[in-house]
């Protein structure tokens, strides 16, 4: 199928592993030329380096904490000074929490909340006026905006206001025939999901792998993690033009771990 892809040109947050530097790939495949945003600038920088290589399209990379409002500040006037047109945006930057509501303090709350939410509200308002009509954002919240795990309240609330905050972009947005969606992800293995279990997996006397293989048996259908290159195909469709009338919806990639209909 052709995507009718190539030649655009996609935004991808914390885009130099895991998810992101998937879904940075399945668009390089396509053709898409590729500006990725990150924290660690050396392993940014190496993963563009590789894909523009690999694939011979174009890859600017910035690093870029998008916890910080004043950054993110920057990073848009670089954006309106180097760009004149952004057709994707890929808002995937975020990590897992762990704490008890009784005990995490207010700046771990605001932190998350700048991370997950307030980074894509800021990064929105900045690429609004870079995308022509046919512009599709796609957000990754998490299965735990729906049907939360216990161990990481602040998660799964600031992943819930993503989807919300989606929904309501999608509908303010349509009518300049811009589709935003949401992805859902279940358990798809990451750096991120590594460094969970081997802190979970150590209080119980266990290692990583373990944790996660016993994890994913106990809650999904599948009984298995996926990846992110399973998870990757999935958001380069939804951003092409093949997906036009998916607008201000959210998908679940879980494996089957939902336990509603949704």
């Amino acid at each position: 199928m052709d995507l009718q892809l190539t030649g655009k040109t996609a935004l991808i947050t914390g885009g130099s592993k895991g998810i992101g530097l998937a879904v940075a790939e399945g668009f390089a495949a396509e053709g898409v030329n590729l500006i990725l945003c990150a924290r660690d600038p050396e392993i940014l920088k190496s993963e563009s380096m590789r894909i523009a290589d690999e694939y011979g399209v174009e890859v600017e990379n910035y690093a870029i904490d998008l916890s910080s409002a004043a950054e993110i500040e920057k990073f848009g006037a670089w954006l309106q000074t180097n760009y004149k047109q952004i057709d994707i945006f890929i808002s995937n930057a975020g990590q897992g929490s762990e704490e008890k509501i009784e005990t995490a303090p207010d700046s771990r709350w605001a932190y998350y909340l700048d991370l997950h939410l307030m980074a894509s509200v800021r990064l929105s308002r900045i690429l609004i006026p870079l995308m022509n009509e046919g512009g599709s954002m796609i957000f990754n919240s998490s299965i735990c905006a729906r049907q939360p795990l216990g161990y990481e309240p602040i998660y799964n609330t600031t992943k819930a206001a993503l989807s919300m905050f989606s929904k309501c972009l999608a509908n303010e947005l349509i009518s300049q025939n811009i589709r935003v969606n949401t992805m859902n992800p279940g358990l798809i293995i990451t750096p991120d999901w590594r460094k969970t279990a081997t802190s979970l997996g150590e209080k119980e006397g266990i290692t990583a792998d373990e944790y996660l293989d016993r994890l994913a048996k106990q809650l999904t259908p599948i009984g298995r993690f996926g990846t992110p290159a399973e998870l990757a195909r999935f958001f380069v469709f939804l951003a092409s033009p093949m997906a036009s009338y998916s607008v201000g919806s959210t998908y679940y990639v879980d494996g089957g771990w939902l336990n509603v209909v949704d």
